[in-house]
């Protein structure tokens, strides 16, 4: 269903990033806490969209896949509140393809998510506008890619965003260009891209890293296409659960989404990231909301 999107009329347009909520299906006591954390997140933050960034599900050890994933984005069903998915690198581990998950919320209401072209790597590379305040056309752009889960057992590690996934950005990017100019974008995708690595090591980052940043070994030119597009400002992952900084690489701020599921691996408290757009502005602010209802803010490190 397409639910339009615009931004409110003081200027804002907040999205809440719920990632890595790694949630077995079952009736379990985790995932309860994880489900339940999710809306009180989303009864303080009163979001315009929320984003789960992938691994939802915890793989192979999800009872029904498809039921598990409409029990997590029912929480956003039923405030009415717009939702979009991408998928990462556990979700379709559990006997349920990406394609079947995707159609297995495709009565939702409030679902924005998309499959993308079939012609391209991944289930879930789609673009999402936000309407200005006041005005008919789109003030923003929200790019959400499939980062896949592993590479083939030459390269070793996990997927990249491969080359035809770029050049369906670069092509998207130049079309809205060509119509409405310059928007301020955000791109969301599960598997960090490998300059997240360079966002902590520039000294600039403001946040936690307690791991490696786990991203591919190759690197497909995505975060070159974002530079050299004009229009992106920030862009979100998930995948590891002990980082949550937010860093700047060629006025670009490249953030991690606080881990939201009980069900994973990982000392730092449950939460999830937030994102606020400003209208007319190539920037925003972001912050982290806690399990315990505390915040978090990672302002821009000048």
């Amino acid at each position: 269903m397409s639910i339009p999107l615009q931004f409110r009329p003081d200027g804002t347009f907040t999205i809440v990033q719920f990632t890595d909520l790694h949630v077995r299906g079952g009736k379990s006591e985790l995932d309860a806490r994880t489900l339940a954390l999710t809306e009180r997140i989303i009864e303080t933050e009163r979001p315009d969209l929320v984003i789960y960034s992938g691994d939802m599900l915890y793989g192979k050890e999800t009872v029904e896949p498809v039921a598990a994933l409409r029990r997590i984005v029912e929480v956003a069903e039923r405030r009415e509140v717009p939702f979009a998915v991408i998928f990462g690198n556990h979700d379709a581990e559990g006997g349920a393809s990406r394609e079947e998950l995707l159609e297995g919320i495709a009565s939702c209401r409030m679902s924005l998510a998309e499959a993308g072209p079939a012609d391209i790597h991944g289930v879930g590379n789609y673009v999402i506008a936000v309407k200005a305040s006041a005005q008919a056309g789109p003030a923003a752009l929200l790019y959400l890619f499939d980062s896949g889960d592993v590479a083939p057992p030459s390269v070793g590690g996990y997927a990249w965003i491969r080359p035809d996934q770029v050049d369906w950005y670069r092509r998207e990017a130049l079309r809205q260009r060509q119509r409405h100019g310059a928007l301020p974008s955000l791109a969301f995708f599960h598997i960090p891209v490998p300059e997240f690595r360079e966002a902590w090591e520039s000294g600039q980052a403001a946040g936690i890293r307690q791991e490696a940043v786990c991203c591919p070994r190759l690197n497909s030119g995505l975060f070159a296409a974002m530079v050299e597009s004009g229009d992106m400002i920030g862009a979100f992952a998930g995948h590891d659960h002990d980082n949550d900084y937010v860093g700047s690489v060629h006025g670009i701020r490249l953030g991690y989404g606080r881990v939201t599921g009980y069900g994973g691996y990982g000392g730092l408290q449950r939460g999830a990231r937030v994102i606020r757009l400003l209208e007319g502005q190539r920037r925003f602010r972001t912050w982290i909301r806690l399990d315990d209802g505390s915040k978090v803010s990672h302002e821009p490190c000048e």
